[in-house]
């Protein structure tokens, strides 16, 4: 079972309206999103589609400080 956090080759299909592995992953390459080779397809994750968008994830509670604040 794939995490929901990772964007297979179907998902992107969807998202970006491409048919051909070639094209989908050509797509979101020029748009700055890193895409892995699998199997049955390119896939992503959310979390690179979003940094790609200028987007970065939320520090979780207990990564919010680190040590340097002692």
């Amino acid at each position: 079972m794939a995490s929901p956090n990772v964007l297979s080759c179907e998902d992107l299909r969807e998202i970006t309206g491409y048919q051909r592995a070639a094209d989908i992953e050509r797509c979101l390459v020029e748009q700055g999103v890193k895409v892995f080779r699998g199997r049955l397809g390119p896939w992503t994750t959310i979390d690179l589609v979003n940094q790609a968008g200028g987007l970065t994830p939320h520090a979780q509670n207990d990564e919010r400080y680190d040590a340097s604040i002692l």
